[in-house]
């Protein structure tokens, strides 16, 4: 009995330094989340609103913009940026963008990926290793660690790169599977297109025919338009990569609350068990105790 006894509180001990772990991690954890949260919900309001502004230039515009960024080709070469974290201990975050990502893959793109024209760019060291196993897509992994330094100039070099492949036609289209912040414990999984421009269609009334917006350019329109979506872009993506890192300190968080919880209660569970256990080995001993008296009385 003395041994079951050592073994639970061998058990119970270990739990303990689990649970002091767990909990400094998700303190760790929300001070880098607040930092990160921040960061994503300044910037989002302004990028989505670029964004929009984006695709309603090019869409009125039609063919009378010179930019090539908004140009739909036949898809032969598609290139898929994946954004994940650098650490695992997040929960399933990882894996549900690795999923997004590998859905396309064996989906949209299965014929694509099957002619060799796929190229996969990995932004984050848990995606790239997935990758590097279960994939033949041609993989770019310049840009593995490109959360060691989140600055709009260091993640703009991708974006530059991706926006130059575009235009060279090396690529027809560049997709971003990345994961949106939502709250604290919500993340979704998001693949989003990048290149080219998506526009919306501009709905025509019944006997009338289609209008576009009358746009005034200041000083030009090229010119305009040559500085502007470049700059939309790259706030676009680093939208992304902002998002993902919110998202990547929110599931930690959660992951290690949850850890924490779990070991509390395997912590109660086997502190019932210690007192049961020690009180079998009293009332064990209490019983040779009275049993041995017993035995002398009648001797």
């Amino acid at each position: 009995m003395s041994g079951k006894l050592k073994e639970v509180r061998e058990r119970i001990t270990s739990v303990n330094k689990t649970q002091q772990i767990t909990k400094a991690m998700k303190m760790v954890a929300a001070a880098k989340l607040r930092r990160a949260q921040q960061a994503i919900q300044k910037m989002r309001p302004y990028a989505d609103k670029q964004q929009q502004m984006l695709i309603n230039i090019l869409s009125n515009l039609d063919g009378n913009a010179s930019t090539s960024f908004g140009v739909e080709r036949e898809v032969n070469k598609v290139c898929l940026v994946v954004v994940t974290s650098n650490r695992g201990l997040c929960g399933a975050f990882n894996t549900n963008v690795i999923k997004a990502a590998k859905a396309k893959l064996q989906g949209e793109y299965a014929d694509v990926l099957a002619a060799g024209n796929l190229t996969v760019l990995p932004i984050g060291k848990k995606g790239a290793e997935f990758f590097r196993k279960h994939t033949t897509a041609t993989i770019i992994d310049d840009y593995v660690a490109l959360f060691d330094d989140l600055s709009f100039d260091n993640v703009a070099q991708v974006s530059k790169r991706l926006m130059a492949a575009f235009e060279n036609n090396e690529f027809d289209k560049i997709e971003v599977s990345y994961g949106k912040f939502v709250n604290v414990v919500t993340q979704e999984a998001t693949v989003a297109q990048f290149l080219p421009v998506e526009k919306i269609e501009i709905e025509e009334e019944e006997g009338a025919k289609k209008t576009k917006a009358d746009y005034i350019f200041e000083p030009d329109q090229d010119s305009l338009l040559n500085y502007l979506i470049p700059s939309i872009l790259q706030t676009q993506f680093q939208k992304y990569v902002l998002d993902t890192h919110a998202s990547e300190h929110g599931a930690r968080m959660t992951a290690m609350d949850n850890a924490t919880e779990n070991a509390e209660e395997l912590r109660r569970e086997l502190k019932i068990a210690y007192n049961k256990a020690r009180q079998e080995a009293i009332t064990k001993e209490i019983s040779e105790i009275v049993g041995g008296a017993a035995a002398l009385e009648g001797a």
